[in-house]
């Protein structure tokens, strides 16, 4: 299932692991089990952050991409399912049911 991981790192927590190495260490070891997609490196909520795309085959990976994240910087973290376009129109006809059904 493609995955849109968001991340937030707290200011002071990113600078302390830039310093002591740690940050380039949890982010390749995260870039190469998630070999992404996609990854932007921006701002989050005035902190830095980014944006990762990549395809999740087993939910139980989570923690192994997850926690370098929390231990080296103490980042935020969201998992968030995501489609392409060609996807969702794919996953049109169930949405049309669940109006037909549910909507008012």
């Amino acid at each position: 299932m493609r995955m849109l991981l968001r991340v937030e790192m707290p200011t002071e927590a990113a600078n302390a692991a830039f310093k002591n190495g740690s940050f380039n260490q949890a982010m390749q070891d995260v870039m190469g089990k998630v070999r992404p997609e996609a990854a932007y490196f921006t701002t989050v909520n005035g902190c830095r952050g980014g944006y990762i795309i990549f395809d999740l085959d087993d939910v139980t990976k989570i923690p192994s991409i997850a926690e370098p994240l929390f231990m080296a910087m103490g980042a935020k973290l969201e998992f968030s399912p995501c489609f392409t376009p060609q996807e969702l129109e794919q996953a049109a006809p169930d949405i049309q049911r669940a109006a037909q059904t549910y909507g008012k």
